[in-house]
């Protein structure tokens, strides 16, 4: 299985403080990668420092290639989407103007009806609210709206900031599953980050457990999870 994302020495500021410590860890193609860590431990810091959203420093490689001084525009279009916590909905639009958003920068406009529709499969419930406005959704609808239109770029990597945040247990293991089926079914690479560890280590194939700008702990997620320390400090058994 080839690296499809290599990350080297990272280290971030915000101003003059320093968030991440030396960060290195690969993303294989193909595979779902949790971060854990608890708030503060600079999981989602990671997540920016990859879009270049934060100043940093050390070596990120996507598919062999230097992102290193990239524009975020530039690091999106080279097929990483960033769904970042707090979704990011088009509030004002409906459902399916959130869709034909979401693939603005693709040449291949086409194919971009049959995409939405190709949503619609993943995620049922935006189909009967496609005319809905954005913001007059759940919570869970519209995490499921920003996925959505994070695939509608066709990406190779989709980088996940705690996506069950503030969701109900039944939608989050709804919503996790989908993740699992478009990394199985369309190939799409995944890095989530994610506060609930016991699920995140159930569909993920590797995790890395990040402590205060440090990578402390790293394996396939089963390993992982039946680690003790783990265990106690974030599964809570």
């Amino acid at each position: 299985m080839s690296i499809l994302l290599s990350v080297h020495d990272l280290r971030a500021y915000y101003g003059q403080v320093q968030a991440l410590h030396g960060l290195s860890f690969d993303l294989n193609e193909g595979s779902m990668t949790t971060l854990l860590g608890a708030n503060g431990a600079g999981k989602t810091t990671t997540l920016r420092a990859i879009c270049n959203m934060v100043r940093s420093t050390g070596a990120i490689q996507f598919e062999g290639k230097p992102l290193n001084g990239k524009s975020t525009e530039n690091i999106v279009r080279l097929g990483i989407a960033h769904v970042p916590q707090g979704r990011g909905t088009f509030t004002t639009l409906t459902v399916e103007e959130n869709l034909q958003l979401g693939a603005i920068s693709r040449k291949d406009v086409k194919s971009i009806p049959g995409d939405i529709e190709r949503m619609y499969d993943h995620f049922p419930v935006l189909k009967q609210r496609h005319t809905q406005q954005a913001g007059t959704l759940s919570g869970g609808e519209q995490q499921m709206l920003a996925v959505a239109r994070a695939l509608k770029q066709r990406p190779r990597l989709m980088l996940l900031d705690e996506p069950s945040f503030g969701l109900a247990p039944l939608i989050v293991r709804d919503l996790f599953g989908i993740l699992g089926k478009i990394n199985r079914e369309d190939k799409v690479s995944i890095l989530v980050v994610e506060q609930n560890a016991q699920l995140a280590l159930e569909i993920a194939d590797k995790a890395y457990v990040i402590e205060t700008g440090r990578i402390v702990m790293s394996g396939s997620a089963s390993e992982i999870a039946n680690d003790e320390s783990v265990r106690k400090s974030y599964l809570g058994y």
